[in-house]
């Protein structure tokens, strides 16, 4: 059967419609781009503003550059009783383009990780000692929270604030893993009194009076160096 030429001008729409759409979801479902080499470990000495790092020669490449050792003891503790050692390719440079970085985090008993998320990664984190209250809120603030043991493996989607705390009476320790090489980590508290969000809006989204907002304020603020 032929098509008219309204039949066709309206197949055409969809089809190019539809390619869109694809192309879209191709870009949501994404993570990190797919390497187009074996790997890519950075070339410190060589630095081009508008293109980064190259690639080292792979003939320079050695088996140190895939090793990394700066995760075998905790780091610093912050006030909420949690050390985090993040492995990016900044400080491991064999992650470079291979689309993943990983964390240590380290919790003093009843020390917690504050409710954050990460724009551009799901996390998988592996308890390696401890217990730990783990879990995130959906987007319809639904609750997924469970008290995590050694062994235990939970999974936070993308983009999806989640939190962990001790509840243990001995210091736990867990071990996270990222689909990219840069997730991002916004906190809660930071993003929300640490900004420079208007006053006037906080103040009426959280009915907190501004001697309340201010003092909130100085907790969070980036301190000055």
């Amino acid at each position: 059967m032929r098509m008219n030429i309204f039949e066709i001008k309206m197949y055409l729409n969809f089809a190019f419609l539809l390619l869109l759409f694809c192309l879209s979801a191709l870009q949501t479902w994404a993570s990190d781009p797919d390497p187009v080499q074996d790997f890519c470990i950075p070339n410190t000495d060589k630095f081009d503003a508008s293109a980064g790092l190259p690639c080292k020669n792979p003939r320079l490449v050695t088996p140190d550059d895939f090793v990394f050792s700066g995760i075998k003891s905790p780091g610093n503790f912050s006030d909420t009783g949690l050390s985090a050692v993040p492995v990016n390719p900044t400080t491991f440079p064999g992650l470079n383009t291979l689309g993943m970085s990983f964390v240590r985090a380290d919790f003093r008993p009843g020390g917690i990780n504050p409710p954050h998320f990460h724009p551009r990664a799901t996390e998988t984190v592996y308890v390696i000692q401890g217990k730990v209250y783990a879990g995130f809120v959906d987007s319809t603030n639904r609750v997924f929270a469970k008290v995590l043991e050694q062994g235990d493996v939970m999974v936070f989607p993308r983009g999806l604030v989640h939190f962990q705390m001790n509840v243990g009476k001995s210091p736990a320790t867990v071990f996270g893993c990222f689909n990219s090489q840069n997730p991002g980590t916004q906190k809660i508290p930071n993003v929300i009194f640490g900004s420079g969000i208007n006053d006037e809006l906080l103040e009426k989204a959280f009915g907190l009076s501004l001697r309340q907002i201010s003092r909130m304020r100085r907790r969070f603020l980036p301190r000055k160096a």
